[in-house]
């Protein structure tokens, strides 16, 4: 058998760059459709029921003030993590701090791969609803805690075991759909 000649080769590979296309096509709609997903919360999370991972990082207001994983324990508390350069967190941020004005719990301000100064003036313009504000400025302890993307958002008990985590912006309908049942089951089992 002799090999297709060169212009059929020529002729049949002038495809290939369709096909590639046709292919990325198909997988960005497909993560569109996905991303539109309601039910974005029920993402697996290996983490929980399990202890949040430890961490040591600075807080965003206290210069030089480095907060560990042990001193939030003790009382519930809603980790919620954002960044100035997300537009997400801008639509979640007023839900978050009618939420915090309740002072149902604490709400900590997990500030990931943000500009020290961007993430001051952001909570400025917006406001601050958070109890304290921890800055991940490198994104190291955000892979311990399986966190890809802003916002996200983690429920921890006082003995600080993850009992809930929800990705993506929360809405009044999620708090009170999702979170405050959890957070009940929390209080009732002190």
């Amino acid at each position: 058998m002799s090999d297709p000649s060169p212009s059929a080769r020529n002729s049949s590979m002038r495809w290939v760059p369709l096909i590639v296309v046709v292919v990325l096509g198909v997988l960005l709609f497909a993560g569109v459709m996905l991303s539109r997903n309601p039910n974005r919360e029920a993402l697996p999370s290996p983490l929980i029921g399990k202890p949040a991972p430890a961490f040591q990082l600075p807080a965003l207001h206290e210069s030089g003030r480095l907060v560990s994983s042990n001193e939030l324990r003790g009382a519930p508390y809603l980790l919620n993590v954002w960044g100035s350069w997300c537009p997400a967190c801008r639509d979640e941020h007023p839900v978050l701090t009618r939420f915090a004005e309740t002072k149902r719990l604490r709400v900590i301000g997990f500030n990931w791969k943000d500009e020290h100064a961007d993430a001051l003036r952001w909570l400025e313009q917006f406001g601050n609803p958070y109890w304290l504000v921890l800055a991940d400025y490198e994104g190291k302890v955000a892979i311990d805690w399986g966190i890809y993307g802003a916002p996200e958002t983690f429920l921890v008990d006082a003995d600080g075991i993850i009992r809930w985590k929800y990705v993506g912006p929360l809405t009044d309908a999620v708090i009170e759909k999702d979170l405050l049942p959890k957070l009940a089951q929390i209080e009732q089992a002190r």
